[in-house]
């Protein structure tokens, strides 16, 4: 039986480690589950939550996938392990972290898994790599396009030019 596919935009972050190294490899890693149809330049970002830890690379991924959402979301946990991640303190430093932001218009809320993500919005980390990625893309929910969420945002840190 073929499976449709879906289109998932998959957030990256890092900021324990060589970052741009862990980066990539996720990339790569991703590539085990779908074709990987863009990347976004690296953002280097100021945490937002715990603010007593050090700056983050995040990147965004248009990963088209024929795995349903519950199933890619137990990849990207296997692929965030295997990169060395602990998940101890909420919102503390990690070696990589993966969200998956979107899938499509899908809007779903299980205990496990929102999308879309409940705090992308607020996330310039999140909004600006997307926007470079999806330019015309729209909220499901609210119907915002992703220029207009961007135009609510202090813009990231810094900006590194791919490849990476």
């Amino acid at each position: 039986m073929v499976l449709p596919l879906s289109r998932y935009l998959i957030a990256l972050g890092s900021n324990l480690g060589d970052r741009q190294r862990l980066l990539s490899d996720a990339c790569v890693a991703l590539r085990q589950f779908g074709v990987v149809q863009a990347q976004s330049s690296l953002y280097e970002t100021a945490p937002m939550y715990l603010q007593e830890q050090p700056a983050f690379l995040n990147a965004m991924v248009v990963l088209v996938s024929g795995l349903g959402p519950s199933e890619l979301l137990d990849e990207l946990h296997g692929a965030e392990r295997a990169a060395g991640r602990h998940r101890a303190v909420p919102n503390g430093p990690r070696t990589l972290d993966l969200d998956m932001v979107a899938c499509d218009r899908l809007v779903m809320a299980t205990e496990r898994l929102t999308i879309p993500h409940p705090r992308m919005t607020e996330r310039p980390f999140v909004i600006f790599p997307l926007l470079e990625v999806e330019p015309t893309w729209v909220h499901p929910v609210t119907g915002q396009t992703i220029a207009t969420l961007a135009s609510a945002l202090q813009p990231p840190l810094r900006v590194c030019a791919p490849p990476w």
